[in-house]
């Protein structure tokens, strides 16, 4: 599979959130915060990592690469440790490692429970708080139950860094992050949540679709490292979100409402779906569904069967290297694998089909934290001296 090289898409969100596995300093002194930003950007995606690395992998010299660790370190960014012993004949290695006390907070709201973590600069989840609930929350909920949580957790991290929040909202958001455009299984529309979450919290804030969010981490620490053209189905409590990754650019659309594959047609004459039509993905495979079919072996795999159109389809629409399966359709392809990967196979258009990958996605329960906080993150990766953190009380 390609290697990798970094995320970029049309909105803020890029090239300040691209992933430099190998980022190429500068030894201009004018460009001292680029190079602080390769440095630091290096460090979170692939540390912990010795200046002998950095100095590989950003080709500046030792000495610049000495100055700018410590710099970061004086920033409060990155710690220098001994490594562990290797038995090597000379003074022993120093690690460079992101601080775990720089955070960003993440924000999840679903039809079933609100959710918010607190993400370390390393992509560890360092804390969560989540409330179930018994209708969809509106837009005050979500944000009184955030400013709730950031206290509790920010206590319980006993005054964190925080860099920003990001929230990771099932629905379509506007390409600027300012506005939930329309979230239909919460029942928002028109939402300037952006706003909102940012003047009860103090916080910058940074607003995008879940399932982009949810590709970003997997692409970053999980399944997807590595690979710069994937498409993403998650099934989730609010149907069936999808992104595509493609060259390394995340799929926007002209408006910011790209990858809506949930609601790809299936099935002309299926149900009606939220969305109004009939027989889209999610109202054909979905949670309730796969539920009452647990024990029916024809049923299974009759919804094996479908979600296996519904991977064809995508892969000649983007001839990816990797499908990546979420949530419930992840469940339902661990039980059918073998099944969907012989009908994607006789389905595909693409010749040497049985190159492509199809996974499941690795990061469980704290993608879409993760995912979120890689976004409320990216302007410290791009300029980490001139960015400043909010120390919480």
């Amino acid at each position: 599979m390609p290697e990798a090289t970094g995320i970029t898409d049309a909105t803020d969100e890029s090239p300040a959130e691209a992933r430099v596995a190998a980022a190429r300093g500068s030894r201009n002194d004018h460009t001292r915060r680029h190079n602080l930003s390769a440095l630091l950007t290096a460090v979170h995606y692939g540390g912990p990592l010795t200046r002998a690395q950095l100095t590989r992998d950003t080709g500046l010299n030792r000495s610049t690469i000495g100055g700018l660790v410590t710099e970061l370190a004086e920033l409060g960014l990155v710690i220098e440790d001994a490594a562990a012993e290797t038995g090597a004949v000379g003074r022993p290695s120093l690690i460079v490692r992101p601080r775990r006390d720089v955070v960003a907070l993440a924000l999840h709201p679903d039809v079933d429970a609100l959710e918010l973590g607190a993400v370390a600069i390393d992509g560890t989840v360092l804390a969560r708080r989540r409330a179930s609930v018994s209708a969809p929350p509106t837009p005050a909920d979500a944000v009184a139950f955030a400013w709730e949580a950031a206290r509790e957790v920010a206590a319980e991290l006993d005054g964190p860094r925080i860099a920003g929040l990001g929230a990771a909202v099932p629905g379509l958001v506007s390409v600027d992050g300012e506005v939930v455009v329309d979230a239909p299984h919460l029942g928002w529309r028109e939402v300037s949540f952006r706003e909102q979450l940012a003047e009860a919290l103090e916080l910058p804030v940074t607003v995008g679709n879940d399932a982009n969010m949810g590709l970003r981490a997997e692409w970053s620490f999980g399944a997807a490292r590595g690979i710069d053209t994937v498409v993403y189905l998650n099934g989730s409590a609010s149907g069936i979100g999808g992104a595509a990754l493609v060259g390394g650019r995340m799929l926007r659309g002209g408006r910011g409402y790209g990858g809506e594959f949930g609601h790809m047609m299936i099935r002309s004459n299926g149900e009606r779906c939220s969305c109004g039509r009939r027989g889209c993905l999610e109202t054909e495979v979905n949670a309730p569904r796969l539920d009452a079919a647990a024990h029916d072996d024809a049923a299974l795999d009759g919804y094996a069967e479908t979600l296996a159109l519904a991977i064809a389809n995508l892969e000649c629409a983007f001839d990816p290297d990797a499908v990546l399966l979420a949530g419930y359709l992840g469940g339902l392809f661990d039980v059918r694998r073998e099944l969907v990967q012989q009908r994607v196979r006789a389905l595909a258009f693409r010749p040497d089909a049985e190159d492509v990958a199809i996974a499941r996605a690795a990061l469980g329960g704290n993608r879409l934290l993760i995912g979120a906080a890689e976004r409320a993150f990216a302007p410290l990766l791009q300029d980490p001296a001139g960015t400043p953190l909010t120390v919480a009380a």
